[in-house]
């Protein structure tokens, strides 16, 4: 019986071991790295990571009301997502309300404060 009691602790333990790493891919920062680095995401001809890589440049993208980019405004952090998608990517916009955008949102508003950290 004792064995069994062991066993199935191991099982459990085992169990919520996965269930966090499993977790931890799926948030929606890690959803929204991948994309970053995926060149196809958004039939574009190259990735957000090419221009930015790891994120550089992005840092204090967080707390930005607007964007200058190419010369351009945009007025929020989705305008500028889909201004680079379209204009240096050569890709396709996403819906601002999408979960993808949402993602990529999530991705770089995580960046926040990784420059000082890793000596940009």
């Amino acid at each position: 019986m004792k064995i069994l009691k062991v066993s199935l602790l191991l099982l459990i333990i085992l169990g919520l071991t996965f269930s966090v790493a499993f977790a931890e891919k799926h948030l929606p920062e890690e959803r929204g790295k991948a994309l970053f680095n995926d060149q196809k995401a958004f039939s574009g001809k190259k990735a957000c990571n090419d221009c930015h890589p790891n994120g550089k440049g992005l840092e204090k993208a967080a707390d930005k009301k607007a964007f200058k980019i190419m010369g351009k405004t945009q007025k929020s952090i989705e305008e500028a997502v889909n201004f680079c998608i379209v204009n240096a990517s050569m890709g396709k916009a996403i819906d601002a309300k999408s979960g993808q955008m949402k993602d990529m949102v999530a991705y770089i508003k995580s960046l926040k404060g990784k420059a000082k950290a890793s000596g940009y």
